[in-house]
């Protein structure tokens, strides 16, 4: 245990409230609003920025427990004061920055890359919150606190990462899922990992809703993305990449977002390496909500001057579809602080984008769909300059949305054209006739 550096929870509201981070607290006691984990940033600056980076950098692809992480090999910033016994990783994040080279080509851009965050341990940028919210909750057990067990709300990836990391740290689990709306890649995860699954006939907001009431008892651990310990393993995405591109800061990224804690926590990675020293730009960070479910579109629309809940309809992008989302007023100071810009896509221009980057190689999830649509839109649009720097978040492997691209390619999805369908040829195994059917293939795909 590291007693030089220390963090607790601070209401966001600056009303002042602050809790030990050991304390079983999701939003303010005196003003109901969502709490934060605040570092003490004054003990953090005894450390000079080459200090920091040189100490990443050093931890980098080490087997030393628990610094093979790429979530705890940043744990100062993270949670300092967990014991490494307590710690429950499973070795997340170190993904690939991918240079999307055909893709980019295809768009007329040199620079784009695809952060490959669902190449985890179930298949999701979930874990990286996850080790931590699951780590502090088995840290608090050794302490003495009475919880029996860990819940969540879940359109699908949320679970499957809570239940592999408590599973894994032998912490019972009871996750709600909204009952036909998610995949079965989805729905076997927390099924196979020994949770409890409570299929409700409602919506992700409906699931919340349950969540919330069940958690009020203290020994049931709520582990959905307003409890801000789960941001601080999300947050390390936004300084892996920047040390991927030994600590240049790219121009743009852009990030499917739904329940927008995913926004808030690459905001608050790129701040807390600005207020350190560790970089001195900041990127413009860009939020894709699917049509079908777009509340903060909706409001950017507006200037983030109203805040309005939808309910949302069946998109193909199941993670993303929330009305009401929890973490809005974070996400809405992240985007004000870096320049953002929330853009849609709907269903037709997601499943084409995500085909389309199948193309060259990729295997996008519908989610990372939606952000793609985004960025051809918002370049043809000219908010987005081809020759930027720019970094996709690829959220989830598309193995997990098998059905998805079934339905794609066998041009069955709804309200999708399937322009770039790749059918299997069905034929006789007749060699010449092969050929001939080979050959007329390769003009048609390949001039």
């Amino acid at each position: 245990m590291n007693s030089n550096f220390s963090a607790s929870f601070r209401c966001i509201a600056g009303c002042g409230e602050t809790y030990p981070l050991h304390e079983i607290v999701y939003t303010c006691r005196k003003c109901g609003s969502l709490l934060e984990v605040s570092h003490d940033m004054d003990r953090l600056r005894e450390k000079s920025a080459i200090q920091w980076r040189e100490l990443f950098d050093s931890r980098m692809g080490t087997n030393r427990w628990p610094y093979g992480s790429g979530v705890w090999n940043k744990k100062e910033w993270v949670i300092p004061g967990i014991d490494d016994e307590n710690i429950t990783s499973m070795l997340e994040g170190n993904t690939n920055l991918l240079w999307a080279k055909r893709f980019g080509s295809m768009l007329g851009m040199d620079d784009l890359w695809i952060k490959m965050c669902g190449n985890s341990h179930t298949g999701s940028f979930k874990d990286l919150g996850m080790t931590v919210l699951v780590s502090m909750v088995n840290e608090m057990i050794h302490r003495g606190a009475n919880i029996k067990a860990v819940a969540c709300a879940s359109t699908g990836d949320t679970s499957a990462a809570l239940t592999a990391y408590a599973s894994y740290g032998g912490i019972p689990t009871i996750v709600f899922l909204p009952r036909n709306k998610i995949s079965t890649a989805q729905l076997v995860q927390p099924m196979s990992n020994g949770a409890i699954v409570i299929s409700l006939d409602t919506d992700f907001d409906g699931c919340m809703r349950i969540v919330q009431e069940v958690t009020k008892d203290n020994t049931i651990y709520l582990a959905n993305s307003m409890n801000s310990l789960r941001i601080e393993g999300q947050k390390t995405i936004s300084i892996e990449m920047v040390q991927q591109f030994n600590w240049d800061v790219p121009d743009t990224i852009i990030i499917p977002g739904g329940n927008l804690g995913n926004i808030s926590a690459l905001g608050s990675g790129f701040r807390m390496m600005l207020e350190l020293g560790l970089i001195k730009k900041k990127p413009r960070l860009i939020l894709a909500q699917a049509e079908k479910a777009n509340p903060l579109y909706l409001s950017y629309l507006k200037g983030f001057k109203s805040f309005e809940p939808v309910i949302p309809e069946k998109t193909l992008a199941s993670a993303i579809q929330i009305g009401d989302p929890v973490s809005v007023e974070k996400a809405v100071r992240a985007l004000k602080e870096f320049d953002g810009i929330v853009e849609q896509a709907g269903e037709d221009e997601l499943a084409d984008a995500a085909a389309l980057a199948d193309r060259t190689g990729l295997f996008c999830c519908p989610h990372t769909g939606v952000a793609l649509a985004v960025l051809i839109k918002l370049l043809d649009s000219g908010k987005i300059s081809k020759d930027e720097r720019t970094i996709v978040i690829s959220t989830a492997h598309g193995l997990k949305f098998s059905e998805f691209k079934i339905g794609y390619h066998e041009g069955t999805l709804k309200d999708v054209k399937s322009r770039h369908m790749n059918r299997p040829v069905e034929m006789e195994p007749d060699a010449g006739k092969v050929k001939k059917i080979i050959d007329q293939k390769l003009k048609e795909q390949y001039g």
